[in-house]
């Protein structure tokens, strides 16, 4: 099957036509996992209202580490606000503050800004964002788990594209879904991960899975199943 085949297989089966109408969605969510507690910040983002902008690459907490405040994410600053509007601190070109960063490496409230601004913008565009401008996609061989054979599609995101690293490869279930995304999170140290999403449900004609589980992969592409490092847990979506 060529490329652009199962690459689009999976954007109608997530319901791109529907997308297209919105440039908003928000949910309620609880994230919580190992990376946030090695960070210095277990419950952070345990009861949280995550708002994403569609077009542009924004998103926003609330709260965030504090009643009462809210977390600014874009690609190119970010910042905590009060509920009210008040900008408390900022941070331009987020990224460059995980210089020489490490696993272990603790995270302030800027740093746990930036990466989970991108990070979860990343999570409620895919996959519709493969058909913007700048990405590319390649069927890989396939991957079997468990007893299924899921399809591979190796997506490579353009420079303009804050994530975690440029390549990722998504495996693709056998209704069209994306099953699990593997990726190496450069600015947590490049860990080896083996993200898994689960529990679709239908908002407004878009499939959205309401479970996300990430765990340390080996070199076999196997998960290290010896503990949570991520979990996304997601509820009452809305789209505007």
């Amino acid at each position: 099957m060529a490329v652009t085949d199962l690459r689009d297989l999976v954007l109608e089966a997530h319901g791109a036509a529907q997308w297209q109408r919105f440039r908003k969605i928000e949910g309620d969510m609880s994230i919580v996992g190992a990376l946030w507690a090695r960070k210095g910040w277990p419950d952070a983002l345990k009861n949280v209202r995550v708002t994403a902008d569609i077009a542009e690459q924004q998103l926003s907490y609330e709260p965030f580490t504090a009643d009462g405040l809210r977390s600014f994410y874009r690609p190119d600053l970010v910042a905590i606000d009060t509920f009210d509007g008040k900008r408390l601190k900022q941070r331009t070109n987020p990224r460059d503050a995980f210089a020489s960063h490490t696993p272990a490496t603790p995270w302030d409230d800027l740093h746990l800004a930036y990466f989970s601004g991108y990070a979860m913008w990343n999570y409620l565009n895919t996959p519709f964002m493969f058909a913007l401008p700048g990405f590319a996609a390649e069927e890989i061989e396939p991957w079997v788990e468990g007893h299924e054979s899921w399809r591979r599609l190796k997506i490579t995101f353009p420079e303009s594209i804050a994530t975690h690293s440029p390549e990722q490869v998504f495996h693709v279930d056998g209704n069209g879904l994306i099953a699990r995304l593997d990726y190496s999170a450069n600015v947590v140290g490049g860990i080896p991960t083996a993200h898994y999403t689960s529990d679709y449900r239908d908002f407004a004609g878009i499939k959205i899975p309401t479970k996300r589980r990430a765990y340390r992969r080996n070199t076999d592409g196997t998960p290290i199943q010896d503990g949570v490092g991520v979990a996304i847990d997601i509820s009452n979506v809305k789209f505007s």
